[in-house]
């Protein structure tokens, strides 16, 4: 089975056609998909289907059971009527534009929910068992989990569950689960009372299906039988019925399913709790703010969310719009605002949702909980969609229980002088009622706009008779007939109306955590001008290095040679921040030897276990780094070696001994030449500087080196031993680096603990334009096997967490371990630097790719302590590498 899985999402019909175009990031690994039209088929139904749509345009000849084993797949599901957010339901909620959290780094300024989903469902697929071969997932929902997902177990269902209180539980599914077997499913139940939940707890644990299922094949070929599709070889040759994954089948799970059914109940059923989980909830208008009110909240932690989280952020949501009213926290709560113009002259009260409001110049009071969305027909013709916040669009709209715009559907009609049988309407559903207006933009004024949200209208027989008159649409007919192609363009156009004024407060905004190399293909397709350079009193040198990198990757779209020299700088600022770390610290050197003595200098090498890249700067600097590693000696001894002793001449001697090469340095001018990796002695004559035989890294002054060493009391001749092929990936280079330097620091007295050791190790490299982090040096400077942890900032002070070698050295775990070389070679000099460079531009998927490999290390560190060599095969196994 590939480790790759396929993402296949249900959309609404209109949508399937306009994916490609609207969403192209997605579509290039996302197949798009819609259920039949004007049917409902349910979870269930709709599972079945968009896995045989999918086999029969992806199976490439293989039957249906050998497609499903050729790559998991992931299924989410966003096709339903969406009738309790209806500005999001022509395209799917999936689509939901979402704005960045304030906290985190990489969001881009055009994403959508599903975007958001997806790491969360694609480690979920990733730490499945071999027999599941579907993650079914709701498309309206966000989950987090803040702590490693453990391995998932090997049964036919698989059901991901969050602990909660009866109160929260009793909107949504819930499974009961044995005490002592909390992993087992005793039965499922949809949205029980919260009494009901709590006289079940007395036996039973519970928590809430977040609507994450694996599926085993054994397990769908039992759905899709109820599906209708009974023929496992060719499931395209029936027709799929509705049928409910979470409302049925799962009745008739558990030990004591609530429906027994031979057949489903025979599967057996496993309930994983989401470690430290977080479920936010996207199926209505009300869901939408208040989850992201949440998740903007979610961090107070000013390291990571600047000034920017001394207050908190407000129930206010404006994104992809050209936002001119006055805004008031206290007055305007509970806004959605998404896609609109909205000019300085319209009223705005709390509880809105405004969406797709075209240019426009209207003076409109909106009374609280009035919502409007613009839905764009055809390439002249909007349709108004206006309703209350709250409205579930359900029931018949002559029926007085039936609430439109907060109240009685009936009132609407009543406040107006209208009559359902003048209007059309008798007793038609509320969603499938035609009571939208659609009309060209030059028809539209402010006075029909607020006649028909108005809580008490004024009553003109003109007004109502344009109302009457117009051609109107229902929800349902929206959802079929919407085009998407222009909704989006709309956006689009409006999302660049906005960027100019995030622009200009860019250091005080969130503009550089923002994923930088998709905000340059905006600012490129759109011609933008770039926004003013952060000042030259900013003292933060990553602003720098975000600003200069954007300013190239635009430039470079535009084929600017300016491009290059943006670029430089970035790399160039974080060359002087690191190198500044220890440029502000200068030592003088003092011989510690005596004339006959000698200073040697070992280190193994260091294999990387887990979490290798989350060390490079600037990610560790704004992440922290985190790196499971094992330091090793070869062929039973330390493969880095260094021999440091006195000699008569005051000057520098630097011998290779594996090389068999030798260079002699007398001046300042010589130690200087270290920028050219090719010299051979780069590093040797970087680790001298930093143990301030350098004017720039020394606190006593001397006109020459020669006189320096004169003072020191002689010449040093150092030799170098390096037994680890070059290239290997076992971090030779940064190992002999750290291993000159701490043998300078015992000849010269400087007192360097393998902290100081490490960061000096980071300087040398950034002083040799070769970059490269703390892991290796580390790795080589601390025997054993640990976890190295640091923290935010730019000072990287790590933190040890010992491991047993025990793990790596009883004989049943050592038998199935080899150290082997293949003779394939890399520098990493050119990865980094590319690597760097996504991280410098907050580009979303090299930060994606990062921050699993920092959860892999925790993963690695918890399997080892544990003792568990299956995990850790797991963790080695995991192929999590930041692309170029």
């Amino acid at each position: 089975m590939s480790p790759q899985p396929e993402t296949l999402i249900s959309v609404p019909p209109a949508m399937v056609p306009a994916f490609s175009q609207c969403e192209p990031r997605l579509a290039e690994d996302v197949h798009a998909f819609s259920d039949p039209e004007a049917l409902s088929l349910g979870s269930g139904g709709g599972t079945a289907h968009v896995l045989a749509q999918a086999w029969g345009e992806l199976g490439g000849g293989h039957t249906f059971p050998d497609w499903l084993a050729t790559s998991r797949k992931i299924v989410v599901h966003g096709g339903g009527q969406s009738r309790r957010l209806p500005a999001y339901a022509p395209a799917s909620k999936l689509f939901i534009p979402m704005p960045a959290f304030r906290w985190t780094r990489g969001h881009r300024v055009d994403q959508n929910l599903l975007e958001l989903q997806r790491p969360f469902l694609e480690q979920v697929a990733s730490h499945a068992s071999d027999a599941s071969r579907v993650l079914v997932a709701s498309g309206d929902v966000l989950l987090r989990a803040n702590s490693p997902l453990p391995r998932m177990p090997d049964a036919d269902v698989v059901i991901l569950g969050l602990w909660t209180r009866p109160e929260e539980a009793q909107h949504f599914g819930v499974v009961f689960c044995d005490r002592q077997d909390p992993g087992k499913l005793v039965c499922f139940e949809q949205k029980p009372s919260p009494d009901r939940i709590r006289e079940r707890a007395a036996e039973h644990l519970f928590m809430i299906d977040v609507g994450a299922w694996l599926l085993s094949e054994r397990a769908l070929q039992c759905l899709m039988r109820r599906s209708g599709l009974t023929d496992d070889q060719d499931p395209l040759k029936k027709e799929v019925t509705p049928y409910d994954l979470y409302g049925s089948w799962a009745l008739h799970l558990g030990s004591e399913a609530g429906e027994p059914d031979d057949e489903v109940s025979a599967l057996t059923v496993r309930v994983v709790p989401i470690p430290d989980g977080e479920f936010y909830h996207f199926g209505t208008s009300r869901d939408v703010i208040d989850s992201l009110y949440r998740l903007q909240n979610l961090v107070v932690d000013q390291t990571r969310v600047g000034a920017q989280g001394v207050q908190p952020h407000p129930r206010q949501f404006v994104q992809n719009s050209v936002f001119d009213f006055p805004l008031r926290h206290e007055d305007n709560h509970t806004l959605w605002i998404e896609n609109a113009t909205i000019p300085e002259h319209w009223s705005l009260a709390s509880q809105h949702v405004l969406t797709g409001i075209p240019h426009n110049d209207w003076a409109v009071e909106l009374p609280t909980g009035a919502c409007l969305d613009f839905v764009p027909i055809d390439a002249e013709q909007v349709a108004v969609r206006f309703y209350h916040i709250d409205d579930p669009f359900r029931g018949s709209v002559d029926s007085p229980g039936t609430v439109w715009m907060g109240t009685s559907a009936a009132t609407w009609f009543e406040r107006r002088g209208l009559s359902l049988a003048e209007a059309g309407l008798e007793d038609d559903d509320i969603q499938d009622a035609p009571l939208f207006p659609v009309m060209a933009l030059e028809g539209l004024t402010s006075e029909f706009i607020q006649w028909l949200v108005a809580t008490d209208p004024a009553t003109e027989d003109a007004l109502n008779a344009q109302w009457l008159n117009a051609t109107r649409r229902s929800s349902t007919d929206l959802n079929r007939s919407a085009d998407i192609n222009r909704l989006y363009a709309q956006r689009r156009h409006s999302l660049a109306q906005s960027l100019p004024r995030m622009a200009r407060n860019a250091t005080r905004s969130m503009f550089y955590k923002l994923d930088l190399d998709s905000m340059a293909g905006i600012y490129a397709d759109c011609d933008m001008e770039l926004p003013p350079e952060p000042t030259a009193s900013s003292t933060d040198p990553l602003i720098k290095m975000h600003d200069r990198m954007f300013r190239a990757a635009v430039l470079r779209r535009r084929d600017d040679a300016q491009a290059e020299t943006f670029e430089g700088d970035a790399f160039r600022t974080l060359r002087e921040a690191v190198v500044g770390q220890v440029e502000a610290h200068p030592v003088s050197p003092s011989c510690q030897l005596m004339e006959d003595q000698i200073v040697w200098g070992r280190c193994p090498a260091r294999l990387d276990i887990a979490g290798g890249w989350t060390d490079t700067p600037p990610y560790c600097y704004e992440f922290g780094g985190r790196v499971v590693n094992l330091a090793v000696d070869l062929n039973g001894q330390p493969p880095i070696q260094v021999f440091a002793k006195l000699s008569a001449e005051p000057g520098l001697v630097i011998r290779s001994i594996d090389l068999g090469i030798e260079e002699r340095v007398s001046e300042f001018s010589d130690l200087e030449n270290y920028e050219h990796l090719s010299t051979g002695f780069a590093i040797a004559r970087a680790a001298f500087a930093l143990a301030g035989l350098h004017p720039r890294f020394s606190d006593t002054s001397f006109a020459t080196l020669k006189a320096q060493l004169e003072d020191f009391g002689g010449g040093i001749e150092l030799s170098m031993l390096s037994a680890i092929p070059k290239g290997s990936g076992l971090g030779a280079s940064s190992i002999l680096a750290a291993a000159i330097l701490g043998t300078l620091s015992d000849l010269g007295g400087l007192a360097w603990d393998h902290v100081e050791i490490m960061r000096r190790t980071m300087a040398l490299e950034q002083m040799l334009a070769s970059g490269g982090g703390w892991q290796d040096q580390v790795g080589g400077l601390l025997y054993g096997a640990k976890l190295i942890e640091t923290h935010v900032g730019l000072d990287q002070a790590p933190t040890i967490r010992w491991l047993p070698n025990r793990f790596f050295t009883n004989p049943d775990n050592k038998a199935a371990l080899l150290l082997y070389y293949t003779g394939v070679t890399r520098v990493a000099h050119s990865i980094l630097g590319e690597i760097v460079r996504g991280i410098f531009l907050n580009e979303s998927r090299q930060l994606d790719a990062i921050h699993a490999i920092a959860d892999n290390a925790s993963y690695a560190y918890d399997v080892i302590q544990q003792n568990d060599f299956e995990g850790f095969t797991d963790a080695v196994a995991t192929e999590l590498v930041p692309q170029p």
